[in-house]
C-alpha cells in the first residue's frame, strides 16, 4: 500500500496531509486536488482577499442586499445556527472588535479605549446580518458590521478536502490545518483507528491532556496560550467573547469531537468562551459530541474523552 504525504501553506497557516491507497498516481492527484480546494477557498472566503465574496459582502452589505454563491450562503447560515446554538459565543460578526484590540490580520495586539470598545461591540452581533433565503443574499443592518470566517473557514476548508478525497475514492487519510483542527478519514493500513494527542495548554513539554481515537471524526482545540499580548503587567489572550468585547477567561484550552470539522472548529473556540459551563450546551445541541475543557484554574472537564492526570505542582 502507498503512503502519500503533501502540505501546503494556506489561510495563514500550514495543512498537512497523508493518505494511503493501492493506487499511487491517483493517490497523488486526489491529494493534490484536495490542498487545491483548501487554496480556492481562501481565495473565496478570506476578508483579507479584496476579490473574495467575503470581502465583497464586507464592502457592499450595509448599502444593499449582496447575492453570493449557494455555497456561501449555506455556510453564513450554518454560521448564524452555530451562534444560535452557543448563544452568542460563537459570531462570525466578530472583526470590528479583533480590530479594535488591535488583533485583526496577525497583529499583535492593543488595549481599546471603552469608546472604541463600545463603538466596536455596537456593529457586532449576527443579529445584525439579514440572509435572504429566497434571493439568496446577505445584507448588513447597520454600516460596519464586518464578517470574518477566521475561526469557521479553516475547518470548512479541511471537510470539503476530505470530501474531495472521499469522492476519489480515498478510504484512509488524515489532513489538519495548523495542527488545530484535524480530520480523520477512515482508518490506517495498521489500526483500526488514527490516534491524535490534544496537547496540554501548558506547553509541549508537558504530557498531552489526552490521546483520542479518530476515524471518520474531527478533532479542533482552542487555546488562549496560542496567541497572546501584555500590557500593563497583564495578559491578554487573543481570543474574544464575542458577547462582552473582551478576551475569553473561563478556559485555558477546549477540544471538541464531531464528525465535522467546520463545526468542531467553531464549538471549540465557543467552548473556549463559555468554558466548563458550555459543555450542557454543547451536549444539547450535539449529544454525540466528545469534548474537554480545562479551565483557568487547571481543572478537567470532558464528556466522552478521558483525560490524563492534571500536572504536578511544584512545592515551594
Amino acid at each position: 500500500m502507498t503512503q502519500v504525504t503533501l502540505a501546503r501553506a494556506a489561510m495563514n497557516t500550514r495543512f498537512e496531509l497523508v493518505a494511503h491507497g493501492d493506487r499511487p498516481a491517483a493517490l497523488r492527484a486526489a491529494a493534490e486536488e484536495a490542498l487545491d480546494e483548501v487554496a480556492r477557498l481562501e481565495d473565496q472566503l478570506s476578508l483579507f482577499r479584496p476579490t473574495s465574496e467575503i470581502a465583497r459582502v464586507n464592502a457592499l452589505a450595509a448599502r444593499a442586499p449582496v447575492r453570493v454563491s449557494p455555497a456561501v450562503f449555506a455556510l453564513l447560515t450554518h454560521a448564524r445556527q452555530l451562534w444560535q446554538a452557543t448563544g452568542g459565543a460563537f459570531d462570525i460578526t466578530l472583526a470590528p472588535l479583533l480590530r479594535c484590540w488591535g488583533m485583526l490580520g496577525g497583529n499583535q495586539g492593543r488595549v481599546p479605549t471603552e469608546a472604541e470598545l463600545a463603538a466596536a461591540r455596537a456593529v457586532c452581533g449576527m443579529e445584525l446580518v439579514d440572509l435572504e433565503a429566497r434571493a439568496r443574499t446577505v445584507r448588513f443592518t447597520r454600516p460596519g458590521v464586518m464578517l470574518d470566517l477566521g475561526a469557521f473557514g479553516k475547518g470548512y476548508a479541511v471537510d470539503k478536502a476530505v470530501e474531495l478525497l472521499r469522492e476519489a475514492g480515498v478510504t484512509s487519510a488524515l489532513l489538519h490545518g495548523g495542527t488545530s483542527t484535524v480530520q480523520a478519514l477512515g482508518h490506517p493500513p495498521e489500526a483500526e483507528a488514527w490516534k491524535v494527542a490534544i496537547p496540554a495548554p501548558e506547553g509541549p513539554e508537558h504530557p498531552p491532556l489526552a490521546t483520542v481515537a479518530l476515524r471518520d471524526e474531527s478533532l479542533s482545540c482552542s487555546a488562549v496560550t496560542g496567541k497572546c499580548f501584555t500590557a500593563g503587567g497583564r495578559v491578554f489572550g487573543h481570543v474574544l467573547d464575542p458577547r462582552t468585547g473582551q478576551p475569553a477567561e473561563l478556559a485555558h484550552l477546549a477540544a471538541v469531537i464531531l464528525p465535522g470539522a467546520a463545526e468542531t472548529d467553531a464549538l471549540s473556540t465557543a467552548l473556549l468562551v463559555l468554558g466548563a459551563n458550555g459543555l450542557p450546551q454543547l451536549n444539547a445541541f450535539r449529544p454525540a459530541a466528545r469534548a474537554l475543557v480545562v479551565t483557568a484554574d487547571g481543572s478537567r472537564h470532558a464528556t466522552g474523552i478521558l483525560p490524563g492526570p492534571p500536572p504536578a505542582k511544584s512545592v515551594a
